[in-house]
This record gives structure tokens, sequence and C-alpha cells, in this order.
């Protein structure tokens, strides 16, 4: 960053004062709050949030330094539920990322899968976005998220979130753009598996966790369900 472009000192004093501030108003619904989604503790973590980081950018810009505090992203944090108490309806929003890393391995299995159906003169599996075609054709996604190795995939991060309605969705209401109208207040649990998990494990060991001890995690913190292959 040029020093033209760096902030100045008193910027960085004022943004200090503003994170001074921000626990304050932290504190002060934490003290008084009226149950475990308490709306006014919520957006005083967000504020405080905002207020860290900022100051935490300044910082580094003017003095090449940081703070040891380490704030989870605001805009990651789900709101409090605000949703019906007994649903009823809900939906289930699964998004599950793969790799493709045995492209022959995939365009094999499209193939067999033709060869088996009779399909004479199709050409569709002679492409990775046509063999997946075929796959995901042939098998339910949670097939081959357990086989996803016997395809040729390598899985990426996964997220799976229950939101509750108050009435089931006409026939063909939200195909067009499915996960477009989510509302994160109304998403009953969440369940994320990701390879971060496992480096904040990892981390954890080397900060003196033993291997055998077991790690009580925080409230609101995602695990990673166990994997038998592991």
């Amino acid at each position: 960053m040029s020093d033209a472009a760096q902030p100045t000192a008193a910027e960085v004093r004022a943004a200090a004062e503003a994170v001074k501030t921000a626990l304050d108003r932290h504190l002060a619904p934490v003290e008084r709050r009226s149950g475990e989604d308490d709306p006014a503790v919520y957006e005083a973590f967000n504020e405080l949030a905002v207020a860290a980081e900022a100051y935490d950018e300044l910082l580094y810009d003017r003095h090449d330094e940081v703070t040891p505090f380490e704030i989870p992203g605001a805009e990651d944090a789900l709101p409090p539920y605000t949703g019906p108490e007994e649903p009823n309806a809900l939906s289930v929003l699964i998004r599950r990322d793969y790799a493709v890393v045995e492209p022959q391995r995939l365009l094999a299995h499209a193939q067999r899968i033709e060869a088996a159906d009779d399909e004479e003169g199709s050409d569709a599996s002679d492409t990775v976005h046509g063999a997946l075609g075929v796959l995901f054709g042939e098998f339910e996604p949670d097939e081959i998220a357990s086989r996803h190795k016997e395809f040729g995939l390598e899985e990426g991060d996964s997220t799976l979130w229950v939101t509750a309605s108050d009435e089931p969705a006409e026939p063909g209401e939200w195909l067009a753009a499915p996960f477009e109208q989510v509302d994160p207040a109304r998403v009953v649990c969440r369940f994320d598996v990701s390879a971060v998990f496992d480096e904040d494990l990892d981390d954890d060991l080397d900060d003196g966790l033993e291997a055998g001890q077991v790690r009580i995690p925080d409230e609101d913190e995602d695990l990673e369900p166990l994997d038998a292959d592991r």
C-alpha cells in the first residue's frame, strides 16, 4: 500500500475507540438477555464484529500489526429463529461439492450404465458433463455421496439446511429458482461438513490437545459428522 493510501493515526485511534464502544454495547444486552436467541445480543455481536474487523484492517495498513482476536464472520452466522413453533411444512436444502479427479473412471461407469440400459447410439457418456448426467440420472444423490470414490469423484464441502414454513409450497412453485427465497431466520437446524474443521482439530492437537482426548465444542460450533472411512 502506498503512503498516500495509508490510514492516518487518527483514523486508527478512532477505530480503536469504536471497538471499545461496541464492546460496551455488546455487554449490556448480554447481561440482560431475554433468552438464548435474543435478537439484541445478535445485533450487538454483529456490530462488534464489524468494528473489530475495521480496526484490524486499519491497524495492519498503518502499523503492519494485527490483533489477537478472531471473531466469526457475522455474515456467516444464522440469525435467531423466528419461524413457527410447530411448523406445518419443512424444506431440506442440500449442497454437496465434488471434484472430478478421475474422469476416465467416471466415463467408464456412465458407459456401463448406458450399455445396461440398451441405449444404442447414445453418446451422452462420451463427455464428462454427459457422463455426470447419466450418473445422477441413474443413482440417488445419497448413493453417489456414499460411492463417490468409485465414480472418480472427490468430496468437497457440503451443507444441509432444514427450514420451516407455515404451509407446503404449491407444486412447481419454486422449481425455477429453488434456493433464492431461503429465509435464514426460518432455519431450524444446519449441518456443515468441511475440511476446514479437520484443520481446526489439527491446530488444537498442535496446541497441546493429546490424541485420544475429547474436545468439548462451543455451543454454536458446526460439527463434522463422523466418517466411518476415516
